[in-house]
């Protein structure tokens, strides 16, 4: 299903599917119009099960893959001009990853974000990740979709992944990411509560904590999941 573009001298330049290609290379509206309808007969299947891995009511389901439609087809689908191909990412499973945090984002825009008051450090850690493109696949979706074992397979062996280097750092840099990323805490509000002396520091030790992950997912043959 992946198709070799060219660049202007001719060179093999990237791969990418093919419905991609078409839908990228459309210059009229009803050229656009039977890519976009191509590319979701290619992909709609992948969409809706991601959209049900991020929601568990029917009618969220519904409503959050009809929102991820229109957000894909936006301005000339422009998300979709984001993917290259750099050789290790594969496009169904960059798809996933975007489709999903299209998904958490109209959910919080329906109902705000979860308060995680009551929720232990751990707790939270494990939240942030759920809410971002690092989730879970449910393995109930792994076992109905014969047609699309690989790339969710994928998924969740990247997720798992990221799950055991978490598991790698102490309980305060688990808070740290949770508060910043789950809570959306300001590095002035995460010092306050966490004893930094400075927001400066806050910023710091993200960066620090976050290349440790960076090198603990290279390690495991995984890019990507922390640009």
């Amino acid at each position: 299903m992946t198709c070799l573009c060219r660049d202007e001298q001719g060179a093999i330049a990237v791969s990418y599917p093919r419905e991609l290609e078409h839908l990228l290379e459309a210059r009229t509206d009803p050229a656009k119009d039977s890519a976009w309808s191509e590319f979701l007969v290619a992909f709609h299947r992948l969409l809706l099960h991601t959209a049900r891995t991020v929601l568990r009511d029917e009618d969220d389901v519904r409503d959050a893959y009809a929102e991820m439609l229109e957000r894909l087809r936006a301005n000339d689908f422009a998300r979709l001009r984001n993917f290259t191909d750099d050789g290790r990412t594969r496009f169904t499973t960059w798809l996933v990853v975007v489709a999903r945090r299209l998904c958490v984002d109209s959910y919080r825009r329906r109902y705000g974000r979860t308060n995680g008051g009551d929720m232990s450090a751990g707790q939270k850690a494990r939240h942030a990740l759920q809410e971002t493109q690092w989730s879970a696949v449910d393995p109930a979706v792994l076992a109905s979709t014969a047609e699309l074992p690989d790339v969710l397979l994928e998924e969740r062996e990247r997720h798992e992944a990221l799950q055991r280097a978490m598991k790698g750092l102490d309980a305060r840099d688990r808070m740290l990411l949770a508060l910043r990323f789950k809570e959306d805490q300001t590095a002035i509000a995460i010092a306050r509560l966490m004893g930094f002396p400075t927001p400066f520091h806050v910023y710091r030790r993200l960066t620090t904590v976050l290349g440790v992950l960076r090198e603990s997912l290279g390690h495991a043959g995984v890019d990507g999941l922390l640009r």
